[in-house]
Parts: structure tokens; sequence; C-alpha cells
């Protein structure tokens, strides 16, 4: 990084610590394991590419007090939020911890924040990504996700082979199966605007809506269909998309990378 844009990221970052924050970096922490420290990794990373807001932590109350003071040291702001659990249903999600993930819904209620980017704790920040906050609004922004993981074997996008991130290799056949499935984004990380009537919304919602195999993955796909703006693969460039997707990865412009990659072999399609 150039010493002149250095300085003008300081500059940016020193003016916004002058003044109370409107915009926000946030991420989710739930439990007593080593979780804790990808959010620490992310909030140095943040802080190293020159980020001129600051990082929330939400975190479930059973988040011990040692590890929300090792966050506090690191800069960050903790707010603890209630869990919000899905309806009782026989549904096997594709990973047992998904369970909990619908506690990431809360962060609607950050409303001293007019916009917020969400980032996995598993994520890691290579580049700066203010400008995410400058986008317009009325819209959920985040990154097409893949259907090739094994995990997506229950979809007839699996089973036919079509994916998104490659429409052409496999034609989606219209005529035999109806329209194509509406763009599906990773939940990993997003851009959205907090609010208490989106909240309630959300939450409303979940009670009457049957978990799915991808958690509150699925459920935010569905809840902002309409709302839904795809942005470039280099805000979250999952692993997996190395080897599922190369020909649409440019790694010299990447700014965020998804640790979230099942293992290449039985577990995702070869790329072909």
């Amino acid at each position: 990084m150039a010493p002149e844009l250095a300085g003008k990221m300081t500059a940016k970052a020193a003016v916004a610590a002058a003044k109370p924050a409107t915009k926000a970096y946030v991420t989710f922490l739930a439990g007593a394991g080593d979780y804790w420290m990808g959010v620490v990794g992310l909030a140095k990373g943040l802080r190293k590419v020159g980020s001129a807001y600051p990082l929330v932590v939400a975190v479930l109350p059973d988040v011990p007090e040692l590890h929300r003071k090792i966050l506090v040291s690191q800069g960050c702001i903790v707010r603890e939020i209630a869990p919000v659990y899905p309806p009782e249903n026989h549904t096997q999600f594709a990973m047992a911890y998904y369970v909990i993930n619908y506690s990431k819904l809360r962060i609607w209620e950050f409303v001293e924040y007019e916009r917020m980017v969400y980032l996995d704790a598993d994520i890691q920040v290579f580049d700066n990504i203010d400008e995410l906050f400058d986008l317009p609004k009325g819209h959920f922004y985040a990154v097409m996700d893949c259907f090739c993981e094994k995990t997506w074997s229950h979809t007839p996008q699996y089973q036919i082979g079509y994916c998104q991130q490659c429409p052409d290799k496999v034609t989606w056949p219209a005529a035999e199966m109806g329209p194509p499935p509406a763009l599906y984004f990773n939940a990993g990380m997003f851009v959205h605007e907090p609010s208490m009537a989106t909240a309630k919304a959300l939450l409303d919602t979940l009670r009457v809506t049957p978990t799915t195999p991808f958690a509150e993955q699925d459920f935010l796909n569905m809840f902002f269909r309409e709302q839904y703006k795809p942005i470039p693969l280099v805000y979250n460039l999952v692993l997996a998309m190395l080897w599922r997707h190369p020909e649409n990865v440019q790694l010299e412009k990447v700014k965020v990378v998804h640790y979230c990659a099942a293992v290449r072999g039985p577990h995702s399609r070869p790329v072909v």
C-alpha cells in the first residue's frame, strides 16, 4: 500500500473514531470454544487494512467473560444477544451447529447503526472494503453461492449438475422443471440495514417457516429474495470456489476470503 494512501485511510479512521459510528462491521460468536480466535483475527485484519469502522461482536450468553474481555482489548464492541431458535421439526441440518446460527437475526436489532456489513468469524479481510457501506440503500447485498457441494445433493440443482456460477455449462430445463431457482447467496457475508420493523418481520416469519438444511442461510435467501443484489466474488471468496469454479476467481483482486470449504474429494463435485 502506498504511504500516501495509508495516510488517507488513517486520517479517515481517525475522523470516524472521533464521533459515534453510524456504520459498523458485525460478526457473531457463540459458545466457549476457540471460535473467538477467529473474531480476533477478523478484528486485526480490519485494522490492518485501515477500515474506518468498528467491529461489533454479537455474542450469545454462553460466551465466557474472558473471551469477551479479549475481544474488547482488540477494539471490538461486544453486544450480548438473546438466542433465536427455529420452529421444532425434524429437519436434518447440513451441519448440526447450524441451529445456533438463527441467532444472527438479532443483528437487525442494532438500530444505532444505519448500515452494517456482516462477516462470519471464519473470514479474513485482506483489503479495505469500506466501499460496501456506500452501496445504494434499500437492497440486501451478498455474493452468490455455488450448488456443487455434496451437501446440496437433496436439490434438483445438484442432481442435474446446474450451478448459478456457470449457468451456461448445464442449462436449466425450464420446459420440464419450470423457472430456474432464484439467485442464492452465501450468508457468511452480507450488507444490511438494521431496522426494528425488519427484525420483527424476520422473527415473525421464522415462527411459521419450516427449517431447511442450510438453516438461516436458506431462510435469509427466502426472506430477502426480492431485495437481493449480487456483489462480486472478491467480497466473499469461499475457498471451495478455487476448485469448483476457478474460471470465476481473480485471486489478485480478492479482498475477503471465507475459510469454510468442505474437504475436496467425496464432499464436492470435481471440476470438469
